[in-house]
């Protein structure tokens, strides 16, 4: 059957203002969940084709239980030899969402909100039409991000290509259960942000160490352009990581010094107080231990040689926060006196940045992450404002995208951390000044509903857990329920992309990578039946065989002084 022939016909209005059903025999079973149709109408003097999606099929008329008696004869075959061969026995009552024409002008849908009659002809929409309609850019553009293509069609027949300049200024989220792919899929986004077209500046919050293998695009073909532009990968691991200890404020001490009682607070936030009065931002953790301990005491008079400082009340909580703070920083391999990550090493056109905590303590993830997301923000407000120059620490002159894997333990849905209002504060100011964030989970549920919602362009994989889906239902509007159905149902690489990145939303097939994915799973068995293989066993052996000398049983005295002699 071509395209151009209807599929079904128009039954009448659905269950809301925005639906109808059609009646079809779908001899070729192409009417499937989710597929494309239309049908054509006038809509202001002009001959439009209303784009509807499908979304729920459900049969009409069937063959008559007895005719499925025998599983070795096919109904149809009995039908015929009872004379009912002609036409097509079965029907199917389709429901359809109007989603509107595509209007090339505004590069939008228009709700026409009006259902077709009865009796109108109903038609699929053809690959073509439906890679004009569904992606907001051209791929291999400016501002483009091929994802992959459509799951109704064939692979690639239908590209889908989203507006990557969307999802890098209103925020991106990227859920799904494990093993479902969102890691994957963060590497072919970031993969098409690095591209020459697009050239993207990417900072990458790794707390597994999985993102490595970033680093094969600067040797590929695909991300080289003709002026010679190759990105650039830099991998920060733990030990590089470095805070400066001026930078820290009080909420982070409150994060790495938990349960603070409010006097041990009250010593801590005069002491900074003094401090920055006194230093600026130019002090260390030994200048820190002294300005708290200066809440405690009283200086001695400077009269009297052999006076001793005088403690007041607040002594012994003074000396309990120096314990705190000595047991948390003087060891510390992250937060240093003099030490930071510069923002224009963590953030460059054309530069992926993967920043490595896997090793550091979950606290301490959160107030690096913390501290370098306030820095950014405050560096782009400073540029757009004028009130930093080139040679600031703090100035950052182009957007930045921050993509933040395990998101769900820096805006835990439990209570706030350190790291939540600050990603609240740039999910809601960020886009003027250019600082967008990416948020990976696999537990939805967990992840703070306030900063799930304000993720303008969602990339949903399967989801299994009533919770989580009960989630993404609560804070992900742009997603149908008709969509969220299928959660469950997605394999491994299948995805619904929603929201400002799209013109409506789709279930997308992703792509393959160019680079290597960086969290396979282990397979275990194979693992095991190596370990304990016969080559594997001997080489373990060997390697931990002690010298031959050493095992030989030593010689008596006597035979050690005839050898001498000889």
């Amino acid at each position: 059957m071509s395209m151009h022939e209807p599929v079904g016909t128009t039954k009448g209005p659905g269950e809301s203002p925005h639906e109808y059903t059609f009646v079809t025999p779908d001899v070729e079973e192409r009417v499937r969940h989710g597929e494309f149709v239309y049908y054509e109408a006038v809509v202001d003097g002009q001959a439009r084709q209303v784009v509807g999606r499908i979304t729920d099929r459900r049969p009409l008329r069937t063959y008559p239980d007895v005719f499925m008696a025998n599983p070795a004869v096919p109904p149809a075959h009995i039908a015929q030899m009872l004379g009912h061969g002609q036409g097509q026995h079965e029907l199917f009552e389709i429901t359809v969402r109007i989603i509107g024409y595509y209007d090339p002008v505004l590069k939008d849908f228009i709700n026409p909100r009006l259902p077709p009659r009865a009796g109108r002809p109903i038609f699929l929409c053809d690959d073509e039409m439906l890679s004009h309609i569904l992606s907001t850019r051209e791929r291999g553009k400016p501002g483009s991000a091929w994802i992959g293509s459509l799951l109704s069609r064939e692979p690639d027949a239908v590209p889908i290509v989203i507006d990557a300049g969307a999802f890098t200024s209103t925020h991106l989220a990227i859920i799904a259960s494990t093993g479902a792919g969102k890691s994957y899929l963060a590497g072919v986004l970031i993969e098409e942000l690095l591209k020459p077209y697009n050239r993207g500046c990417v900072l990458v919050i790794d707390p597994h160490g999985e993102y490595d293998t970033l680093q094969e695009m600067t040797n590929r073909p695909e991300f080289q352009g003709e002026d010679g532009y190759r990105p650039e990968v830099k991998i920060l691991r733990p030990q590089q990581v470095k805070v400066r200890i001026s930078s820290l404020n009080v909420g982070d001490y409150r994060a790495l010094l938990p349960n603070l009682t409010e006097r041990q607070e009250y010593i801590l936030r005069n002491a900074l107080s003094a401090l920055r009065r006194a230093r600026g931002d130019k002090y260390g953790f030994d200048d820190l231990m002294l300005a708290v301990r200066e809440q405690g005491y009283k200086p001695a008079d400077e009269m009297d040689e052999i006076a001793e400082e005088k403690p007041t009340k607040y002594a012994d909580s003074v000396e309990a926060v120096l314990w705190r703070l000595d047991a948390v920083l003087r060891h510390s391999t992250s937060f240093n006196d003099y030490q930071q990550l510069p923002l224009q090493e963590l953030y460059s056109p054309g530069r992926c940045t993967v920043l490595q905590l896997n090793e550091i303590d979950a606290r301490e993830q959160q107030v690096i992450v913390a501290t370098i997301l306030r820095r950014l923000l405050q560096a782009r407000v400073n540029a757009e404002r004028g009130q930093a120059d080139e040679r600031s620490e703090d100035y950052i002159p182009y957007p930045t995208f921050t993509l933040i894997e395990e998101a769900h333990h820096f805006a835990p849905a439990s209570g706030e951390v350190v790291t939540t209002h600050i990603l609240r504060q740039i999910l809601a100011e960020g886009r003027k000044f250019g600082v967008a964030v990416g948020l990976i989970s696999q537990r939805p549920g967990k992840l703070d509903a306030d900063v799930l919602s304000q993720c303008m362009t969602q990339c949903i994989l399967r989801i299994v857990n009533p919770v989580d889906q009960a989630r993404v239902a609560e804070s992900i509007e742009s997603v149908g329920r008709d969509l969220l159905l299928e959660l469950p149902a997605l394999s491994k690489g299948q995805v619904i992309i929603a929201g400002s990145a799209v013109n409506t939303p789709v279930i997308c097939r992703v792509r393959r990578r160019h680079t290597s994915h960086g969290a396979e799973s282990k397979d275990a068995p194979s693992i095991w039946v190596q370990y304990s293989s016969e080559g594997t066993r001997k080489r373990r052996e060997r390697d931990h065989a002690l010298p031959v000398d050493l095992t030989q049983p030593p010689k008596p005295l006597g035979s050690v002084m005839l050898d001498d002699d000889e």
